[in-house]
């Protein structure tokens, strides 16, 4: 049974695909948010990004450590029109659902599966939220690339979810102990059982409706198993 006003956490990773939040993947999922009854507050980790690229010339221009390089959380004020916390403020037992949209940012600034793959680390912020959600019985949702994640902290209780159909990366989750299933842009992952929702945005969208699409259905699947 759906549940009247669900609370959504939105964490964002910056601003941009190319070094943060996939700002159309995380726009459209507000949007559904907000048209299937929910509301929602964004969050940030207070902290460089892994890198700062031109998205212009999509060349790298700053490095963490150098100069140049961006915050998250000042970033991700930029979608949320200043309207963000930082990420350690969040009490999961304020929400109904955490949300980690997709984007280049997620394993660059939230872990290094950019450089490591399955051996990667998560930053214990993010891997703090996830378990906590898990543990309390709250959803967890990840877009496009994302719920690689979501595989390497939850994945050692069987989860399901999917980031699309690209067979490589769908070996990584599973050996991160997820267990993958293909999906199509315009579809979810719905795992009724662990409590948790994927759909693969822009790792196969093409075009902007797609990723609508899918996220309706992401937020949708959540707010009927409430």
């Amino acid at each position: 049974m759906s549940k009247t006003n669900p609370k959504f956490a939105v964490i964002l990773a910056g601003c941009g695909n190319i070094d943060g939040s996939e700002i159309h993947e995380t726009t459209l999922g507000l949007l559904a948010i907000d048209e299937q009854g929910g509301t929602y507050d964004c969050y940030a980790l207070d902290k460089e990004q892994g890198r700062t690229v031109n998205f212009y010339t999509k060349q790298v221009v700053a490095q963490q450590g150098q100069n140049g390089n961006r915050n998250q959380l000042e970033e991700g004020a930029r979608i949320a029109r200043g309207n963000i916390k930082p990420l350690s403020e969040l009490n999961i037992n304020d929400y109904d659902a955490v949300i980690f949209p997709g984007g280049q940012g997620t394993v660059f600034n939230w872990c290094n599966y950019a450089s490591k793959g399955i051996n990667c680390t998560v930053e214990p912020e993010i891997a703090r939220i996830m378990e906590q959600a898990y543990q309390a019985r709250k959803w967890v949702g990840a877009m496009c690339i994302a719920p690689v994640i979501v595989a390497k902290v939850l994945g050692k209780y069987g989860i399901h979810l999917t980031i699309g159909n690209d067979s490589q990366t769908a070996r990584a989750v599973e050996q991160m102990g997820a267990i993958h299933e293909n999906r199509t842009a315009t579809q979810a992952c719905i795992d009724k059982e662990h409590h948790i929702a994927t759909t693969p945005c822009y790792m196969l969208a093409q075009s902007i409706k797609e990723i609508y699409t899918g996220n309706t259905a992401l937020i949708k699947g959540i707010i009927e198993n409430l």
